[in-house]
């Protein structure tokens, strides 16, 4: 028997006033039993709902919580600078206003050099002669001396061997190029570029940032150093390529091919890459000094469209030039997918976020979390976009011969910037699946991978001794490792070392960027003075004989 019945049995059946109500009374009870047997689902779901909301809830709490703490706590730059560093003699190399007038004479006769490299094929040899010259004459001590040893490689780049006291102590080579890209007055130079003039207190030239000041200020350090009985402790190497602009085939090659032969491995290798970013990183407190751990792969991809010729009265619905601008489209339209924080570029990140302030301190400070975020934000800008992906760019296109006719061919070369968590193999795919039309043939004309990513942990000797040594000289600095988006020499020297860092302690503003390769190159008189003493104590720094523990792992009693 159901409930309603049941119920209808309470009610007195001789009173016909009750027992419409008694009814009403009934229905309305087995219509209230069927709507909660009805709600019993619809109560599951809201309670399901509810533990969803609150676990989002408080999974958002905790990874606030954490992000929090992490940002509070993190600063990566720490490690090395509280801890005991072993004593060295370190000779102080305070200049001289005679020596001044010398360095910078030398300087500027290096930068009137044309030393270019138009191509592999195409070198101002009368200029590296030339150059060898004056090297010879500017710093006679370093060729003099019995300390040193001197040789020319293929003729035009040198090679210096600088034995130290403790043979045990694995040796560092340093390393810049002689060579500079082609540059004319007529661009736009305020200065011609050859003139080594001075304007403001900055001399201009082409070279004076990429890469003469490097390779005058290396040698001039040496050169005082010399002359004040210096002798290192650890050997080292300097390496001067002469083709470094068209590759360093020639030049750095040939040094690689020697250190080989003669069974030498190296414990760092330092070139020229990144610098000291003073306002340049919007939002960054003080100037950062970036120390490049890698570089970018690179590819040059040549894509062609073949068909037969024909009068431009007559013309296919689709031409050699249509199909590959099509195809060209695509790959602009299409770029390479965003992997921000998966490569170096972390670390950079990561070892600057306590100079920021709020949100931007938080958000760099947990790039586990929100690299996808801070990834979006960087793609927006072109030279950001650069640390975000694989960069593409269709750099030249050539079809057609003459107005009226149907060219037989289209080519187009495609220049590709390799991001470190990619291989060449990997890009070339996606370009072959990118452009989806077997009547593009896609010819790999040359390439190679990302380079490997050096050591910058508090236990890596070379990248350790740089930042001691720019924290020396400029305290206010953050030091950080960074991805160099362009190639150096180096690249050919990672079968001599694991460890290779591309840095010069050259000041960047907003807009210097642009000087590199571009018009007005310059550096400051003063930069290239701090230049010639960064080296000396980098040189000097290196005589250590191990690092010191960490100051987290050093128990004081």
């Amino acid at each position: 028997m159901n409930g309603c019945c049941q119920a209808s049995r309470w009610l007195p059946f001789n009173n016909p006033q009750l027992s419409q109500p008694a009814h009403t009374v009934s229905q309305f009870r087995c219509h209230n039993n069927a709507t909660m047997t009805d709600s019993g689902p619809r109560f599951k779901i809201l309670k399901f709902l509810k533990i969803i909301i609150c676990s989002f809830i408080l999974t958002l709490l905790l990874l606030f919580t954490v992000a929090s703490l992490r940002t509070l706590s993190l600063d990566v730059n720490v490690g090395l600078q509280l801890a005991r560093w072993e004593k060295t003699n370190n000779i102080s190399l305070d200049i001289d206003h005679r020596q001044r007038e010398e360095l910078l004479a030398n300087f500027k006769e290096a930068i009137r050099i044309p030393t270019v490299s138009f191509s592999e094929t195409e070198i101002n040899t009368t200029a590296l002669l030339e150059f060898d010259r004056l090297l010879r004459k500017a710093f006679p001590t370093v060729f003099s001396s019995s300390l040193v040893h001197h040789e020319l490689v293929a003729k035009y780049s040198h090679l210096f061997w600088v034995p130290g006291s403790q043979p045990d102590l694995m040796p560092y080579l340093l390393l810049a190029h002689i060579d500079v890209v082609p540059a004319s007055e007529s661009d736009g130079w305020e200065a011609p570029p050859f003139s080594a003039q001075e304007i403001d207190d900055f001399i201009y030239g082409r070279g004076t940032i990429d890469d003469k000041s490097p390779v005058m200020g290396i040698l001039q350090a040496l050169e005082y150093l010399l002359i004040k009985g210096y002798a290192p402790r650890r050997g080292f190497y300097i390496g001067l390529g002469h083709d470094e602009e068209v590759s360093g085939f020639k030049g750095a090659m040939s040094i690689v091919r020697v250190l080989k032969q003669r069974g030498v491995k190296l414990s760092f290798v330092m070139d020229e890459g990144l610098a000291i970013l003073d306002g340049v990183i919007s939002g960054l407190e003080g100037p950062a000094a970036l120390i490049g751990v890698s570089e970018k792969g690179q590819a040059t991809v040549k894509l062609s469209v073949a068909m037969l010729p024909g009068h431009s009265s007559m013309p296919p619905r689709e031409t050699s030039i249509g199909i590959l601008a099509a195809a060209v489209k695509r790959l602009e339209e299409n770029p390479m997918p965003r992997l921000f924080g998966h490569g170096p570029e972390s670390g950079t990140f990561e070892h600057l976020a306590h100079k920021f302030k709020l949100p931007m301190k938080l958000i760099m400070s947990n790039l586990w979390l929100f690299s996808p975020l801070l990834g979006r934000v960087l793609e927006r800008k072109p030279d950001t976009n650069a640390f975000v992906r694989t960069t593409t760019a269709v750099t030249m296109f050539n079809a057609g011969v003459k107005v009226n006719v149907i060219p037989s061919l289209a080519e187009a070369y495609v220049n590709l910037r390799i991001h470190s968590a990619q291989s060449l193999q990997e890009v070339l795919d996606l370009i072959q699946l990118t452009v989806g039309d077997q009547r593009v043939k896609m010819e790999l004309v040359d390439g190679f991978d990302p380079l490997p990513v050096s050591s910058s942990d508090e236990k890596s000797f070379g990248f350790q001794i740089i930042k001691k040594t720019v924290l020396d000289m400029f305290p206010t600095v953050t030091v950080a490792p960074g991805i160099c988006i362009g190639n150096t020499d180096s690249r050919h020297f990672k079968d001599l070392t694991n460890d290779i860092y591309r840095f010069a302690p050259v000041w960047f503003k907003p807009g210097d960027a642009q000087r590199f390769h571009g018009i007005n190159e310059r550096i400051s008189k003063k930069n290239y003075e701090e230049l010639v003493v960064f080296y000396s104590s980098l040189i000097q720094n290196c005589d250590i004989q191990k690092l010191p523990e960490p100051h987290s792992s050093v128990h004081e009693l």
